[in-house]
């Protein structure tokens, strides 16, 4: 991962916006409103992890692709592929 900074001022960010669905749910708003905040959450997580996994694919993808060791190549190839099965799950 190359920007930190950002990618953690996302997460507050996110964070933030948690705590205000826990705030409606205490205070007993409207339930369609909370699942479009809860959307928002999940939507604003989503952009994070798109973000860390494309800076892993242009740094520990490209190591491994580029080495030695078909092993590590491997590895790398399947821990992909278990993020993305375990995002299309619903």
């Amino acid at each position: 991962m190359h920007d930190h900074k950002e990618t953690i001022q996302r997460l507050k960010i996110a964070e933030g916006h948690l705590r205000g669905v826990q705030r409606m749910v205490e205070e007993d708003a409207y339930c369609i409103d909370i699942i479009r905040q809860i959307q928002a959450v999940q939507s604003s997580l989503n952009k994070i992890s798109t973000r860390i996994l494309e800076g892993h694919l242009h740094s520990c993808l490209i190591t491994a692709v580029k080495g030695d060791d078909p092993n590590e190549r491997e590895r790398v190839l399947l821990e992909i592929t278990e993020v993305f099965e375990a995002a299309t799950k619903v």
